[in-house]
């Protein structure tokens, strides 16, 4: 996993391959009730709306978050762009951050699939917002996607090249 700083917004980056195939990957994915499954549990991600059927573009999703003791925020996201079994894009419309675009990536490789995720994200508060990012945020969403990571293996078995 990777986050670097493009000015005032932030790219997260990271890969996993698993050993199903792209047919089964996508059908996990493209369902918003298995997000709360790969979410660690110390967030108290909890879907409030949306997440009835498959995804789809206009879809809008709100779930209720807790980054932190005594803050919970209430996070809505639109799913604005959907290509079947290659990608989709989730975007923010309001929540934690100033800015969030998530793109999510599925490729056929042999033995499986790999999954690609990109994510710019700008976070509130000016430069004390960055100096949290450096230190904070950056290590929550790092845990965050590290227990996707390590929740995928345990659900669908270690990648074997």
């Amino acid at each position: 996993m990777n986050i670097v700083s493009i000015g005032k917004v932030y790219r997260l980056s990271t890969s996993q391959k698993i050993p199903i195939n792209l047919k089964e990957a996508w059908s996990f994915f493209s369902s918003p009730k298995n997000l709360q499954a790969i979410t660690p549990k110390k967030l108290k991600f909890t879907i409030l709306s949306g997440a009835d059927r498959a995804i789809y573009p206009g879809q809008v999703i709100q779930y209720k978050v807790s980054p932190f003791l005594f803050y919970t925020a209430i996070w809505v996201t639109e799913i604005t762009h959907v290509k079947e079994e290659e990608y989709f894009v989730d975007e923010q419309r309001y929540g934690p951050y100033e800015f969030w675009h998530h793109k999510h990536f599925f490729k056929a490789i042999p033995g499986g699939v790999e999954l690609q995720d990109v994510v710019d994200f700008k976070v509130p508060f000016g430069w004390l917002g960055r100096k949290l990012t450096k230190g904070f945020i950056e290590r929550e969403l790092q845990q965050v996607f590290t227990y996707r990571n390590n929740k995928l293996t345990e659900l669908f078995g270690a990648f074997k090249s």
